[in-house]
């Protein structure tokens, strides 16, 4: 059984809880949260030297971080990884926007907000963020308008990516009333089958602290 490195409330660790929710792997977790800079922590900086979460562990010891490629693996050759090679395509093209062009500024929106004392203290960086967080979510309603999905014709890891913060937009600051196409399509994700709340536990087995880490 794999072990999976993070906390409940972290967008880039619910993409792959919702993954392995609707692939049925199961997992074990370990609480690393990144408001108690647990991350940087030496401890875990000896299993993921990034110091980033999330990580997973598999039982052979070998790490494996950053949350697309931990998708783009646990999806290979099951159904949330488009069959077609330029689906495939198409699913890391929204992936790399999502962690390029939308993350950096909608989840760092929400992040400032409820992890680092309110917007108000870090004025500069959410205005500077709106805009960009605005035309990342315009390019989404334009794609979505026209298709149910972001990879092809089916639900894959490319609409778990981009859904993980969507959903959240609003506790950054950003209104999605003005993305109808956008709300239609995190309406469709959440009626997948296996679909799971962000903060709804899933280990299998008793959540660990890093110092409780056999």
């Amino acid at each position: 059984m794999l072990t999976l490195f993070g906390n409940l409330e972290a967008g880039n660790v619910y993409k792959l809880r919702l993954a392995m929710a609707q692939l049925g792997v199961a997992q074990r977790r370990v609480e690393v949260h990144q408001a108690r800079g647990e991350p940087v922590s030496p401890a875990f900086r000896a299993i993921n030297p990034a110091g980033k979460v999330p990580a997973v562990r598999f039982d052979d010891g070998a790490v494996l971080s950053e949350s697309g490629a931990i998708l783009h693996y646990l999806a290979q050759g099951r159904p949330l990884w488009p069959e077609a090679v330029w689906d495939q395509a198409q699913a890391l093209c929204w992936m790399f926007f999502e962690q390029y062009s939308h993350e950096p500024h909608i989840a760092v929106n929400r992040h400032l907000v409820l992890f680092a004392g309110g917007a108000e203290r870090h004025a500069e960086r959410p205005r500077a963020n709106a805009e960009k967080g605005r035309h990342a979510l315009s390019v989404m309603e334009q794609h979505v308008q026209d298709a149910a999905w972001f990879a092809g014709e089916r639900y894959s890891i490319a609409d778990i990516a981009l859904y993980a913060y969507t959903r959240l937009a609003d506790e950054g600051g950003f209104d999605l009333a003005g993305f109808p196409a956008v709300q239609a399509w995190v309406t469709r994700v959440a009626e997948q089958s296996g679909h799971i709340g962000m903060m709804r536990e899933t280990s299998s087995e008793p959540v660990l602290s890093l110092e409780h880490l056999a």
